[in-house]
């Protein structure tokens, strides 16, 4: 009888080490992300499901914006800073002067969008320059007719997301260039529903923000195809345009750094391994678009290493550009 019990927990020994290895105990703790509030869905989404397996490890989830996520990430304040764009190269010199050292995380695709009201029946397709037309203050197109001779004589609108915003930085560098000033009497705000409901209530506004507050609102405004530079083709933003590049220029990666001393709480560290093992589903289920596996496993690769710094600022201290697939090793 004894030899059949040994046999037994012979027997059983490697089912429970695997149960050990396949449910590994609650880390506990806390966890801090602030930044983007175009990526705050997927943080969001991320918090909720981590959650559901950790439920003693506490997460929070801001959304100051992308520059003021990573005010308060150089700081030292926060595990985790959400980005519509790459790190800047003063923000890096920010982190620096603290000792901060992160890990920069690629997670998913997103499209900027330009949007009108539904009753816009006239903006059919807009190109870049039309765009800067409308936005950059030395040319700020007073009236719809200003744009386009044959669009209406009526006065325009403009939401824009707040100055703190990853979405305003990049549309601002796509549509004016570095030196470009975006016109001064907009309507902004860092709360991406704010600009949802000011377009929706205003027959002549134009504004943009994040593909995934598009597609959650597509019934209260209208997303505006883009005339892709390269090709001269009208391009509506869709998960298969933004992955495969069509819809150009404002197709963009969105991004989550880590505190590198933050990673050796466990309960960061799990939170980090947790994100990029779902990255793919969660960015899809909150309207955003998947990254190819490969940048996935990458970025999984950079986590187990930690290793610190940035891949989108080359040597020369300039911003690195072209497919995240390429740009990110």
């Amino acid at each position: 009888m004894k030899t059949a019990r040994i046999a037994l927990a012979a027997l059983l020994a490697p089912i429970a080490l695997l149960g050990a290895w396949t449910s590994a105990p609650d880390a506990g703790g806390t966890v801090r992300v602030d930044g983007s509030s175009t990526v705050f869905p997927f943080a969001e989404a991320v918090a909720e499901e981590f959650s559901k397996k950790n439920p003693k490890t506490k997460v929070t989830v801001g959304q100051s914006g992308t520059g003021g996520g990573f005010k308060r990430f150089g700081a030292g304040e926060t595990d985790f800073s959400s980005a519509s764009r790459p790190i800047k190269a003063g923000e890096v010199e920010a982190c620096k002067a603290k000792s901060v050292e992160f890990v920069e995380l690629p997670v998913a695709f997103d499209g900027l969008t330009i949007v009108v009201n539904p009753a816009n029946d006239w903006a059919k397709q807009v190109t870049v320059d039309q765009l800067r037309a409308i936005f950059l203050s030395s040319s700020a197109a007073k009236r719809w007719k200003d744009v386009d001779p044959s669009w209406p004589d009526e006065p325009i609108k403009v939401y824009s997301p707040g100055t703190d915003s990853g979405t305003f930085d990049y549309f601002k560098e796509v549509v004016l260039g570095k030196d470009g000033t975006m016109r001064a009497d907009m309507s902004v705000s860092e709360e991406d529903n704010v600009l949802v409901r000011g377009v929706a209530g205003e027959r002549n506004a134009i504004g943009f923000f994040g593909y995934a507050y598009y597609t959650e609102n597509a019934k209260k405004v209208r997303a505006v195809p883009v005339v892709n530079p390269r090709t001269g083709a009208a391009v509506s933003p869709t998960h298969a345009s933004i992955e495969d590049g069509t819809y150009a220029p404002f197709g963009r990666p969105l991004f989550v750094y880590a505190n590198k001393a933050s990673l050796a709480k466990p309960g960061c560290l799990a939170f980090a391994e947790f994100m990029l093992e779902h990255a793919g589903e969660l960015a899809e289920e909150v309207g955003y678009v998947k990254l190819p596996q490969a940048v996935y496993d990458r970025a999984k690769a950079n986590l187990k290493a930690q290793r610190a710094g940035t891949q989108l600022i080359g040597p020369d201290g300039k911003e690195r550009h072209g497919p995240i697939a390429e740009t990110y090793r």
